[in-house]
Protein backbone atom coordinates (compact mmCIF):
# COMPACT_ATOMS: atom_id res chain seq x y z
CA UNK A 1 0.00 0.00 0.00
CA UNK A 2 1.01 3.70 -0.25
CA UNK A 3 1.75 5.60 2.68
CA UNK A 4 1.94 9.06 3.03
CA UNK A 5 5.49 10.94 3.36
CA UNK A 6 7.62 8.11 2.28
CA UNK A 7 10.51 8.10 -0.37
CA UNK A 8 11.25 4.73 -2.14
CA UNK A 9 14.79 3.98 -0.66
CA UNK A 10 13.33 4.30 3.07
CA UNK A 11 14.41 0.91 5.82
CA UNK A 12 11.05 0.12 5.79
CA UNK A 13 9.73 -1.87 2.91
CA UNK A 14 7.95 -0.37 0.09
CA UNK A 15 4.51 -2.26 -1.38
CA UNK A 16 4.63 -2.82 -4.61
CA UNK A 17 1.78 -5.36 -6.92
CA UNK A 18 3.28 -7.32 -9.92
CA UNK A 19 0.51 -8.22 -12.41
CA UNK A 20 2.22 -10.64 -14.39
CA UNK A 21 0.94 -13.29 -16.98
CA UNK A 22 3.55 -15.54 -17.29
CA UNK A 23 3.94 -17.57 -14.07
CA UNK A 24 7.91 -17.94 -14.97
CA UNK A 25 8.30 -14.43 -16.16
CA UNK A 26 7.00 -13.13 -13.07
CA UNK A 27 9.60 -15.18 -10.61
CA UNK A 28 12.18 -13.85 -12.57
CA UNK A 29 10.75 -10.09 -12.38
CA UNK A 30 11.02 -10.80 -8.80
CA UNK A 31 14.04 -11.90 -8.13
CA UNK A 32 15.71 -9.23 -9.95
CA UNK A 33 13.48 -6.32 -8.36
CA UNK A 34 14.48 -7.74 -4.74
CA UNK A 35 18.29 -8.16 -6.29
CA UNK A 36 17.96 -4.05 -6.82
CA UNK A 37 16.33 -3.03 -3.60
CA UNK A 38 15.67 -6.14 -0.68
CA UNK A 39 13.85 -3.67 1.09
CA UNK A 40 10.82 -4.41 -1.53
CA UNK A 41 7.61 -5.58 -0.43
CA UNK A 42 5.87 -7.78 -3.31
CA UNK A 43 1.96 -8.32 -2.08
CA UNK A 44 0.64 -10.13 -4.88
CA UNK A 45 0.77 -11.29 -8.54
CA UNK A 46 -2.12 -10.94 -10.59
CA UNK A 47 -2.30 -12.72 -13.97
CA UNK A 48 -5.83 -12.02 -15.08
CA UNK A 49 -7.32 -8.65 -15.89
CA UNK A 50 -10.78 -9.65 -14.02
CA UNK A 51 -8.78 -10.21 -11.41
CA UNK A 52 -6.99 -7.17 -11.38
CA UNK A 53 -10.19 -5.22 -11.20
CA UNK A 54 -11.15 -6.88 -8.24
CA UNK A 55 -7.90 -6.93 -6.35
CA UNK A 56 -8.11 -2.58 -7.25
CA UNK A 57 -11.62 -2.31 -6.02
CA UNK A 58 -10.90 -4.15 -2.51
CA UNK A 59 -7.44 -3.26 -1.54
CA UNK A 60 -5.15 -0.05 -1.17
CA UNK A 61 -3.39 1.06 -4.26
CA UNK A 62 0.21 0.17 -4.00
CA UNK A 63 3.40 2.44 -4.22
CA UNK A 64 4.41 1.06 -7.58
CA UNK A 65 2.84 -1.54 -10.11
CA UNK A 66 4.61 -3.71 -12.44
CA UNK A 67 2.43 -4.32 -15.18
CA UNK A 68 2.17 -6.93 -18.10
CA UNK A 69 0.26 -5.26 -21.00
CA UNK A 70 -0.64 -9.05 -22.45
CA UNK A 71 -2.55 -10.48 -19.92
CA UNK A 72 -4.25 -14.07 -19.67
CA UNK A 73 -8.00 -12.81 -20.12
CA UNK A 74 -6.75 -9.74 -22.43
CA UNK A 75 -4.85 -6.29 -22.52
CA UNK A 76 -3.86 -4.82 -19.03
CA UNK A 77 -5.13 -1.49 -19.85
CA UNK A 78 -8.98 -2.64 -19.93
CA UNK A 79 -8.31 -2.26 -16.54
CA UNK A 80 -8.03 1.31 -16.33
CA UNK A 81 -11.92 1.34 -17.91
CA UNK A 82 -13.35 0.08 -14.83
CA UNK A 83 -10.54 1.36 -12.15
CA UNK A 84 -9.25 4.28 -11.32
CA UNK A 85 -5.60 2.98 -10.80
CA UNK A 86 -3.57 5.83 -9.17
CA UNK A 87 -0.15 4.11 -8.67
CA UNK A 88 2.54 4.75 -10.65
CA UNK A 89 3.19 1.89 -13.33
CA UNK A 90 6.02 0.49 -14.72
CA UNK A 91 4.70 -1.20 -17.98
CA UNK A 92 6.64 -4.98 -19.54
CA UNK A 93 5.69 -6.41 -22.70
CA UNK A 94 7.16 -8.70 -25.29
CA UNK A 95 5.98 -5.84 -28.00
CA UNK A 96 6.82 -3.00 -28.46
CA UNK A 97 4.30 -1.55 -29.94
CA UNK A 98 2.41 -0.79 -27.53
CA UNK A 99 4.62 1.62 -25.78
CA UNK A 100 2.74 4.89 -27.16
CA UNK A 101 -0.67 3.42 -25.12
CA UNK A 102 1.36 2.83 -22.16
CA UNK A 103 2.72 6.29 -21.70
CA UNK A 104 -0.77 7.57 -21.79
CA UNK A 105 -1.55 6.25 -18.33
CA UNK A 106 0.78 6.94 -15.01
CA UNK A 107 3.89 5.36 -17.02
CA UNK A 108 7.03 5.45 -14.89
CA UNK A 109 9.02 3.18 -17.78
CA UNK A 110 7.95 0.88 -20.15
CA UNK A 111 10.39 -2.33 -20.75
CA UNK A 112 10.86 -4.84 -23.49
CA UNK A 113 10.71 -8.73 -22.18
CA UNK A 114 13.00 -10.63 -21.29
CA UNK A 115 13.88 -7.76 -18.97
CA UNK A 116 17.41 -6.78 -18.61
CA UNK A 117 18.69 -6.13 -14.85
CA UNK A 118 19.99 -3.17 -15.87
CA UNK A 119 17.21 -1.10 -17.75
CA UNK A 120 14.92 -2.76 -14.92
CA UNK A 121 17.57 -0.73 -12.10
CA UNK A 122 17.53 1.99 -14.60
CA UNK A 123 13.52 2.30 -14.19
CA UNK A 124 13.35 2.27 -10.22
CA UNK A 125 15.85 4.60 -9.80
CA UNK A 126 13.78 6.84 -11.91
CA UNK A 127 10.85 6.06 -9.85
CA UNK A 128 12.99 6.87 -6.89
CA UNK A 129 14.37 10.09 -8.05
CA UNK A 130 10.95 11.78 -9.13
CA UNK A 131 9.19 10.69 -6.10
CA UNK A 132 11.78 11.73 -3.47
CA UNK A 133 11.87 15.04 -5.18
CA UNK A 134 8.03 15.63 -4.60
CA UNK A 135 8.56 14.05 -1.01
CA UNK A 136 11.30 17.19 0.14
CA UNK A 137 8.39 19.67 -0.94
CA UNK A 138 5.26 17.65 0.58
CA UNK A 139 4.12 15.61 2.93
CA UNK A 140 1.49 13.30 0.69
CA UNK A 141 2.74 12.45 -2.72
CA UNK A 142 0.39 12.90 -5.56
CA UNK A 143 0.49 10.50 -8.29
CA UNK A 144 -0.70 12.72 -10.88
CA UNK A 145 2.11 14.96 -10.56
CA UNK A 146 4.54 12.17 -10.98
CA UNK A 147 2.37 11.55 -13.91
CA UNK A 148 3.12 15.50 -15.05
CA UNK A 149 6.93 15.49 -14.34
CA UNK A 150 7.18 12.24 -16.27
CA UNK A 151 5.10 13.78 -19.28
CA UNK A 152 7.21 16.78 -19.40
CA UNK A 153 10.40 14.96 -19.49
CA UNK A 154 9.80 12.10 -21.48
CA UNK A 155 11.95 11.69 -24.48
CA UNK A 156 9.81 11.24 -27.97
CA UNK A 157 11.27 9.21 -30.74
CA UNK A 158 10.02 9.57 -34.14
CA UNK A 159 7.64 7.32 -35.45
CA UNK A 160 7.02 8.18 -39.23
CA UNK A 161 9.09 9.91 -42.13
CA UNK A 162 8.12 12.23 -44.84
CA UNK A 163 9.75 11.08 -47.97
CA UNK A 164 9.83 11.59 -51.55
CA UNK A 165 8.59 9.26 -54.18
CA UNK A 166 8.21 10.20 -57.56
CA UNK A 167 6.43 13.68 -57.59
CA UNK A 168 4.45 12.65 -54.75
CA UNK A 169 5.18 12.45 -50.62
CA UNK A 170 4.93 9.49 -48.88
CA UNK A 171 4.75 8.01 -45.16
CA UNK A 172 7.05 5.75 -43.99
CA UNK A 173 6.03 4.12 -40.47
CA UNK A 174 9.14 3.32 -38.11
CA UNK A 175 7.96 -0.59 -38.36
CA UNK A 176 8.36 -0.48 -41.83
CA UNK A 177 11.97 0.48 -42.02
CA UNK A 178 14.84 -2.18 -41.69
CA UNK A 179 17.67 -0.37 -41.66
CA UNK A 180 19.34 3.41 -42.72
CA UNK A 181 22.43 3.42 -44.72
CA UNK A 182 25.04 6.54 -45.79
CA UNK A 183 26.31 6.29 -49.57
CA UNK A 184 28.41 9.30 -51.38
CA UNK A 185 27.18 11.57 -48.45
CA UNK A 186 23.11 10.90 -48.67
CA UNK A 187 20.95 8.68 -46.35
CA UNK A 188 18.57 6.18 -47.36
CA UNK A 189 16.13 3.98 -45.58
CA UNK A 190 15.53 0.53 -46.64
CA UNK A 191 12.32 -0.63 -45.68
CA UNK A 192 11.04 -4.24 -45.18
CA UNK A 193 9.55 -5.25 -48.53
CA UNK A 194 13.43 -3.76 -50.01
CA UNK A 195 12.15 -0.03 -51.08
CA UNK A 196 14.45 2.81 -51.23
CA UNK A 197 13.64 6.38 -49.98
CA UNK A 198 16.61 9.32 -49.63
CA UNK A 199 16.08 11.14 -46.43
CA UNK A 200 17.72 14.41 -45.38
CA UNK A 201 19.14 13.64 -42.38
CA UNK A 202 22.01 12.24 -40.84
CA UNK A 203 23.01 9.01 -39.19
CA UNK A 204 24.33 10.76 -35.94
CA UNK A 205 20.58 12.85 -36.39
CA UNK A 206 18.48 9.44 -36.78
CA UNK A 207 20.20 7.50 -33.70
CA UNK A 208 19.23 10.75 -31.39
CA UNK A 209 16.08 10.73 -32.48
CA UNK A 210 15.35 7.02 -32.63
CA UNK A 211 14.49 4.32 -30.15
CA UNK A 212 17.26 2.60 -29.50
CA UNK A 213 15.46 -0.21 -28.19
CA UNK A 214 14.36 -0.57 -31.88
CA UNK A 215 17.20 0.76 -33.95
CA UNK A 216 21.42 0.18 -33.02
CA UNK A 217 23.99 1.95 -35.17
CA UNK A 218 25.71 -0.90 -36.10
CA UNK A 219 28.83 1.04 -37.43
CA UNK A 220 29.18 4.91 -39.58
CA UNK A 221 27.51 3.47 -42.16
CA UNK A 222 24.17 1.41 -41.31
CA UNK A 223 21.60 2.07 -38.32
CA UNK A 224 19.53 -1.00 -38.26
CA UNK A 225 16.52 -2.69 -36.83
CA UNK A 226 16.43 -5.89 -34.48
CA UNK A 227 14.28 -7.48 -37.31
CA UNK A 228 16.86 -6.34 -40.08
CA UNK A 229 18.87 -8.89 -38.70
CA UNK A 230 18.98 -12.29 -40.74
CA UNK A 231 21.84 -13.96 -39.46
CA UNK A 232 24.88 -13.16 -36.77
CA UNK A 233 28.37 -14.61 -38.15
CA UNK A 234 31.35 -14.54 -35.41
CA UNK A 235 34.14 -12.86 -37.42
CA UNK A 236 38.21 -12.18 -36.94
CA UNK A 237 39.72 -10.55 -33.98
CA UNK A 238 36.25 -11.11 -31.82
CA UNK A 239 34.37 -8.95 -34.16
CA UNK A 240 30.87 -9.54 -35.76
CA UNK A 241 29.68 -9.73 -39.19
CA UNK A 242 25.65 -9.37 -39.80
CA UNK A 243 23.58 -9.91 -42.43
CA UNK A 244 20.60 -8.09 -43.29
CA UNK A 245 17.20 -8.85 -44.50
CA UNK A 246 16.79 -7.26 -47.12
CA UNK A 247 20.52 -7.60 -47.78
CA UNK A 248 22.89 -4.66 -47.77
CA UNK A 249 24.48 -3.07 -50.24
CA UNK A 250 28.19 -3.17 -48.40
CA UNK A 251 28.76 -6.89 -48.27
CA UNK A 252 30.47 -6.86 -45.08
CA UNK A 253 28.65 -4.84 -42.12
CA UNK A 254 30.94 -5.05 -38.88
CA UNK A 255 30.41 -4.86 -35.44
CA UNK A 256 33.77 -3.80 -33.84
CA UNK A 257 35.28 -5.29 -30.89
CA UNK A 258 34.70 -2.45 -28.78
CA UNK A 259 31.00 -2.99 -29.38
CA UNK A 260 29.89 -6.34 -29.64
CA UNK A 261 29.25 -6.97 -25.58
CA UNK A 262 27.02 -3.75 -26.31
CA UNK A 263 25.53 -5.35 -29.40
CA UNK A 264 24.55 -8.78 -28.11
CA UNK A 265 23.00 -6.86 -25.05
CA UNK A 266 21.14 -4.88 -27.41
CA UNK A 267 19.64 -7.76 -29.56
CA UNK A 268 19.10 -9.90 -26.60
CA UNK A 269 16.98 -7.93 -24.48
CA UNK A 270 14.50 -7.24 -27.89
Amino acid sequence: MRNKGRTFNNIRPQHKQNIEDEQLAANRLIKLIKAIDSDVNIIDVIDSVETSIEWFQKNKHPDLIFLDIQLSDGMSFSIFKKVDVNSPIIFTTAFDEFALKAFELNSVDYLLKPINEEKLKISIEKYKKIKQGFAKNEMNFDAQKLFQALQKNKVEYKTRFLVNKGSSLIIVNISEIAYFFTEDKLVFIITHDNKKYSINATLDKLEKELNPQIFYRANRQYLISVKSINEIHNYFNYKLKLELNPPAKTDDIIISKSKVSDFKNWVSTQ
